[in-house]
């Protein structure tokens, strides 16, 4: 069946609507990025382009490193735009956009998101490099969905509310994995974690500067929790959907992190552009072989 116009939104010349993309333009792996301009720090890596659109914050490029291609793509900030980015990634992968029907076989996307973070751990100093093995999802955007079980971990959430005793306005946590394959492929050697994904910057992710966060403590709770043998080692933005979306869809995601602020010590990297250029050719190095 058909999807509506309405419903599934193409730009005029057949591409997804915002991020610009076909099943053709598509790379198999593709590496996430925050920021538009960061996109451009591939064109300084890939041996060749084929392809690059930009609409609004979403910046894409597919071109190839060592005859291995890839697709990089920003999504700006938070779950919000995931819930855009994820959903048009899989739709180019699995839809036929001229007839907006599914395709017969389902290909299967690698995403890995490389960004930046602030530890929750006093010993990951900035500049370093944590790989999420789990995510906690305080963003409640999964729960629009309807989704098998699959990659997500129930026992995981209710230790996680009991640990942390939230107040029942707040969205109901969510706790997913991320790909054990990309995350032995490509952060063997790094901080390993769990991700906590905050739906702000501020109040959300525990700071005070006029209006006090309605969570005393968030951090310090967020810390002090581990499953597993794994703690909660950073807070983002964006990570509990892209591995939500990623297991929901019948993909593979990773997320690496450069620490650029360490919240128990009040640290921050003010310039981080040589260090994520370094992390950004090395994961395309390891992803490439």
């Amino acid at each position: 069946m058909s999807i509506k116009a309405s419903e599934l939104v193409l730009a005029p010349n057949g591409s997804l609507y915002h991020i610009g993309l076909t099943g053709q333009t598509l790379a198999d792996d593709i590496l996430l990025v925050g920021d538009p301009d960061r996109v451009n720090m591939f064109k300084e890596i890939f041996d060749s382009i084929e392809y690059e659109s930009q609409n609004r914050e979403l910046h894409a490029l597919t071109g190839t490193y060592h005859g291995h291609r890839f697709t990089a793509l920003s999504t700006g900030m938070g779950c919000d735009n995931i819930d855009i980015v994820a959903t048009e990634l899989d739709a180019a992968a699995n839809f036929d956009l001229a007839t907006r029907t599914p395709l017969d076989h389902h290909r299967s996307l690698n995403m890995v998101r490389i960004g930046t973070s602030g530890s929750l751990q006093a010993d990951i100093d900035c500049g370093s490099l944590v790989a999420s093995r789990f995510a906690i999802g305080l963003d409640g955007l999964l729960n629009y969905y309807q989704h098998t079980n699959e990659g997500f971990m129930p026992e995981m959430e209710a230790a996680f509310a009991q640990h942390m005793q939230l107040d029942s306005r707040l969205a109901a946590p969510y706790c997913v994995s991320g790909s054990p394959a990309l995350l032995n492929k490509v952060a063997s050697d790094m901080h390993h974690g769990i991700t906590a994904t905050a739906p702000g910057f501020y109040g959300p992710q525990g700071r005070h500067i006029r209006l006090a966060p309605s969570i005393d403590q968030l951090n310090e709770k967020l810390a002090s929790f581990s499953w597993d043998g794994t703690r909660v080692t950073n807070l983002e933005m964006e990570t509990s959907a892209i591995f939500g979306f990623a297991n929901a869809l019948g993909h593979q995601a990773l997320t690496v992190c450069l620490i650029i602020a360490n919240r128990p010590t009040g640290q921050f990297l003010n310039d981080y552009h040589a260090p994520m250029r370094q992390a950004i050719g090395r994961i395309v190095e390891s992803l490439s072989k």
